[in-house]
């Protein structure tokens, strides 16, 4: 099914014509095939959907010492040689199904550039080999591992800054949530929610309003969940069910036309009546999964050097 006339009016020209070709492709969808196909499905699709990776002063491997066996992490920087500082820890999204650093590169090599700062993108194990909450569990030894400072990073930093899109946004919450109540050696001083799962329990209207033919689909959502087995109820699962108070500020950004959008407006309302500060910005006539499709949709880079650029000025006003 594709989207109703009503629908289509609000879609940006060049996101009209990423999903009219998506929509027209032949062959099975991510949730029809299995979860190894779905990730070498992903990764193929990064260098014809995604802009180039680019010129980079550092991109390299390092791994820690995780809770279920070492974690595979990539720091990316403009910079070969940086003093002391914030760090980016990035979580990809996926579904907590597929993404890895790979597929990720190019944004995260992106981030790194346009905020001038250290970006650590984390390879977190994936459902279904590994439910919930084995992400969650990787992604919080990550943040206290950089937060640690080992001599192998390579870096001073001073604070972390909490970033992910999708499920990786639901991670950099739930990994903000966890530090915030057993604080870690540094302290997160922001997070960026990009177009974030944030309640797996309840439907929102635009489940039901964008659910198909926006790229992400209710199948493939109803895919993720069985892959990923959540306690739906638990704040590291759906933490806009947390009490919020004392969180980082934070960047949550949500595009017009995702199902899962809803979500991501509740969780910055839900911020702000907490007394965090937060600033919102929403991309209209823009689907879900854009941040790994700049060059299907050229739209989307404008978007996310906008967003940088937001995260910049907080972070900033915060190192002032």
């Amino acid at each position: 099914m594709t989207a109703t006339h009503d629908q289509m009016h609000l879609v940006r020209p060049d996101v009209a014509s990423f999903l009219g070709y998506l929509n027209a492709l032949p062959g099975p969808r991510v949730h029809e095939v299995s979860a190894p196909e779905a990730r070498a499905l992903t990764r193929a699709m990064r260098d014809v959907a995604d802009l180039p990776v680019g010129e980079l002063a550092v991109n390299r491997e390092l791994t820690l010492p995780g809770p279920a066996g070492p974690i595979a992490l990539r720091l990316f920087d403009a910079r070969e040689q940086r003093g002391a500082g914030p760090v980016i820890l990035f979580l990809h999204g996926g579904g907590w199904v597929f993404g890895d650093l790979h597929s990720y590169e190019s944004v995260c090599a992106e981030l790194a550039r346009a905020l001038d700062l250290p970006v650590m993108a984390v390879d977190y194990r994936l459902a279904p080999e590994h439910p919930f909450p084995a992400a969650p569990d990787d992604c919080e030894a990550a943040a206290r591992w950089v937060a640690d400072a080992p001599a192998e990073l390579g870096l001073q930093p001073t604070g972390l800054v909490l970033a992910g899109d999708s499920a990786g946004g639901n991670l950099a919450i739930v990994t903000a949530l966890a530090l915030r109540d057993a604080p870690a050696p540094l302290p997160v001083i922001a997070h960026w929610a990009i177009y974030p799962a944030t309640d797996l329990a309840t439907p929102y209207p635009s489940f039901a309003q964008f659910g198909e033919g926006h790229f992400l689909t209710t199948d493939m959502m109803r895919w993720f969940d069985a892959a990923y087995r959540p306690d739906r109820a638990h704040p590291r699962a759906s933490p806009l069910g947390a009490d919020l108070a004392g969180m980082p500020p934070a960047l949550v950004t949500t595009a017009g036309l995702d199902p899962i959008r809803d979500q991501g407006r509740a969780y910055a309302a839900k911020l702000a009546h907490a007394g965090v500060a937060v600033t919102f910005r929403e991309a209209a006539g823009m689907i879900h999964g854009s941040l790994n499709l700049r060059r299907a949709i050229p739209s989307a880079a404008s978007d996310f050097l906008a967003d940088c650029a937001a995260l910049k000025t907080i972070l900033t006003e915060l190192l002032a």
